[in-house]
C-alpha cells in the first residue's frame, strides 16, 4: 500500500506536474505526427529470394520467341548488356547515386532550420516555416523539378567569370526542396516527442531556451530521427530516375540510350531494364534493413 502511495504522487509521472515558475515550451503543438517509415518496413519485408527470383525471371525470359529475322538471341542479349555493363554503372548509377547524396545533404541543411523555424517562439517565423514545409512537402516532385529545371539559368556570371549550371545541379535543387520539407518535419516532429517535463526541468535550473534546445533537447533527438532520415533517404534514392525524363544522364537515361546504341532491338528490354532493377533493389535493401533495425534498437531504449 505504502509503495502505491509513493508512485501516485510523482508529479510528471502518475500527474501532470504543475510548478509556479514560468513554463518553457517546446512549440505549440499545431501541426501533425512526423512522417512513418513505410517505405523502409516494406523494402525490409521484401526477402533476398526476392531478387534472385526477378533475376531468375529476366533470365529466362523468351527472348527468343520475340526476336525478329535476324534478332537478339537471350546469350547475345546478355553479351551486349555486359559490354555495357562499366558505362552504366561508373557514367549512369554512379552519377544516381551523386545526385541523391548531395539532394539529402542540401536538404538536410535546410530541413533542419526549416524545422528548427516551426518551433520558434516568433510566431511569424514558426507560421512561416510552417508554410514553406507545407507547400514543398505537398507539391509533386516532377512539378518542382520542371520549374527549377526552366526557372534557373544554364549559366551565372560573376564579373569576368562564367559559371556553368548543369542540368544535374538543377536536379539536386530541385529534389532537395521536397527533401527539405520532410526533414523539417522530422526534426520538428523528433522535438515534439521530447517530454515537456524536460524543458520545465532547464527552465528550473536556468537555462535560456537556446541551451535547452541545443544542451538538452536535440542531443536526444538525434537517434529520433535516424531512423526516418535514412528512411527518406531511401525513398529518394528511388525516386532519383524521375530527373531522366529532364535529360539528365544518370542511370535510366543511359540504358537507354545503350539499347539505342545496339538497335533498339525489343529484347534487350528486360534484361537492361531488369538489371537496372536489381542494383537499386541491392543499393536500397540494406538501408531499408538497417533503418528497421535501427527503429527497433532506439524503440527500446526511449
Amino acid at each position: 500500500m505504502e509503495d502505491e502511495t509513493m508512485k501516485a504522487v510523482i508529479p510528471g509521472v502518475t500527474t501532470k506536474a504543475t510548478t509556479d515558475l514560468p513554463v518553457l515550451h517546446s512549440h505549440k503543438t499545431l501541426y501533425g505526427a512526423p512522417s512513418g517509415l513505410e517505405f523502409s518496413h516494406w523494402l525490409a519485408n521484401i526477402s533476398p529470394w526476392t531478387l534472385f527470383l526477378m533475376l531468375a525471371a529476366v533470365a529466362l525470359w523468351p527472348i527468343t520467341v520475340l526476336a525478329q529475322d535476324g534478332g537478339v538471341t537471350t546469350l547475345d542479349a546478355f553479351k551486349a548488356l555486359w559490354r555495357w555493363l562499366p558505362f552504366l554503372i561508373g557514367n549512369g548509377f554512379v552519377m544516381t547515386i551523386v545526385i541523391s547524396f548531395l539532394t539529402m545533404l542540401i536538404g538536410t541543411v535546410l530541413g533542419v532550420f526549416l524545422g528548427l523555424g516551426q518551433i520558434s517562439p516568433n510566431s511569424f517565423i514558426a507560421r512561416f516555416s510552417w508554410f514553406i514545409t507545407q507547400v514543398f512537402r505537398n507539391s509533386p516532385w516532377l512539378v518542382l523539378l520542371f520549374i527549377v529545371m526552366l526557372s534557373f539559368p544554364f549559366e551565372i556570371q560573376i564579373g569576368d567569370t562564367i559559371i556553368p549550371v548543369p542540368d544535374w545541379m538543377k536536379a539536386v535543387i530541385g529534389l532537395a526542396l521536397p527533401i527539405m520539407a520532410n526533414i523539417s518535419e522530422i526534426v520538428r516532429g523528433a522535438i515534439n516527442s521530447v517530454p515537456t517535463a524536460q524543458w520545465e526541468a532547464s527552465e528550473s535550473l536556468a537555462f535560456s531556451r537556446h541551451q535547452t534546445l541545443f544542451k538538452v533537447i536535440l542531443p536526444q533527438c538525434f537517434k529520433r530521427m535516424i531512423p526516418p532520415w535514412m528512411n527518406w533517404y531511401a525513398i529518394l534514392t528511388m525516386a532519383t530516375p524521375i530527373v531522366s525524363i529532364l535529360g539528365v544522364e544518370e542511370v535510366l537515361n543511359l540504358t537507354r540510350q545503350a539499347i539505342e546504341a545496339e538497335d533498339n532491338h525489343p529484347e534487350l528490354l528486360v534484361p537492361f531494364y531488369g538489371f537496372v532493377l536489381a542494383i537499386f533493389f541491392l543499393y536500397s535493401y540494406p538501408i531499408a534493413r538497417f533503418t528497421v533495425r535501427l527503429e527497433k534498437r532506439f524503440a527500446l531504449k526511449q
